[in-house]
């Protein structure tokens, strides 16, 4: 894997790649299918469907047991359900992958600035990095509802680039899916990608990015502020 020079900043997502969250999903969206009287899913099932934000995993979430129209009906329902039961439990499920904060860490210690971008609501976002010990590393913390548009779109990135008065090539990104992936490539940021994530479901290794780092410290070793 090549050094990644002159960088400046780095975009952190959340789940998938500072914390395995795979637990606080499972419970939440079981509860809530309880509530609408459906059967409980496998969490490896809800884990595929994690990435776009919470509105399409409560859309695929649906889709398990509806017709699109049909699922539609019961969406509002389901949205709210769920986030009363997420914040609820909210990381009481999860745990941070090794290396995290031993790399965040280590990031800042070489001068870099960090934001953390997620397709997570900032009112889910902001208690977890919190409980988790891990809101003090970052300078800014956006949402999937933090902007009209989402990852893979390269809005929430480019904001960030603007808030730290930084060219895109000085950032680099860093995610466990092809979402991560493609927001930094069309932002015209660098990335770096962990294999350990959600992904969809689908190998990591098919995306493209500027190499695989097995956790956050090694991804700190890669990157030159220089």
């Amino acid at each position: 894997m090549t050094q990644l020079n002159n960088i400046k900043a780095a975009i952190i997502d959340l789940d998938g790649t500072m914390l395995d969250t795979a637990g606080d999903f499972h419970v939440a969206v079981n509860r809530m299918r309880a509530e609408l009287g459906l059967e409980p899913l496998a969490q490896e099932t809800i884990v595929n469907f994690v990435g776009k934000g919470t509105e399409n995993l409560m859309r695929r979430v649906l889709a398990v047991d509806y017709a699109e129209d049909e699922a539609e009906q019961y969406f509002k329902q389901a949205l709210d359900s769920y986030t009363e039961h997420y914040l609820a439990i909210n990381g009481d499920f999860s745990a941070l992958y090794p290396g995290v904060k031993e790399g965040l860490q280590a990031m800042k210690d070489k001068g870099l600035r960090l934001a953390c971008v997620t397709n997570k609501p900032v009112s889910f976002t902001l208690p977890l990095l919190d409980k988790k010990g891990l809101r003090g590393f970052f300078d800014v913390v956006y949402g999937g509802d933090s902007f009209p548009k989402k990852k893979p779109d390269p809005m929430p990135l480019l904001q960030v680039c603007k808030d730290f008065g930084l060219a895109p090539a000085q950032v680099v990104a860093i995610g466990d899916s092809s979402n991560d992936a493609q927001a930094a490539r069309a932002a015209g940021c660098r990335v770096l990608n962990v294999p350990y994530g959600y992904n969809h479901g689908e190998s990591i290794h098919d995306v493209d990015s500027d190499g695989i780092v097995q956790t956050l410290f090694e991804a700190a070793q890669q990157i030159s502020v220089d």
